[in-house]
């Protein structure tokens, strides 16, 4: 949870009913499955513990773009970016994944979406 966009930020951010609720059931339950989902990609049947070096995020600089206050359930305006790569070795194999969106918040990127936006 630390690359995950942060409750308080999310708080301070989102224009909907129930923030934290949304939060959890809505965002860190879709991450949390993905997280799971992309684990069983990663592991081999009978192998208890993933090694993984070398791991960076590419970041598409260019796509990200300010955010308007209303734009987006929005409260106040922020950077967000579609379509970055976690790239990363295990096992002598480099192997890659998506990151659906990301949010700057003070500075920090953040893991808003790993697969689809619901």
């Amino acid at each position: 949870m630390p690359f995950f966009f942060p409750l308080a930020a999310y708080e301070q951010v989102k224009d909907v009913g129930s923030p934290a609720a949304d939060w959890k059931y809505r965002l860190v339950a879709a991450f949390a499955r993905d997280i799971h989902a992309l684990h069983g990609r990663l592991t081999t049947a009978g192998e208890t513990q993933l090694v993984v070096r070398d791991v960076a995020l590419d970041v598409p600089a260019a796509r990200a773009r300010w955010v308007e206050p209303g734009e987006e359930y929005n409260k106040i305006g922020y950077f967000r970016v579609f379509g970055s790569k976690l790239r990363y070795e295990s096992g002598g194999v480099e192997h890659t994944f998506d990151v659906k969106s990301l949010i700057s918040w003070r500075g920090q990127w953040y893991v808003v979406h790993l697969s689809a936006i619901k």
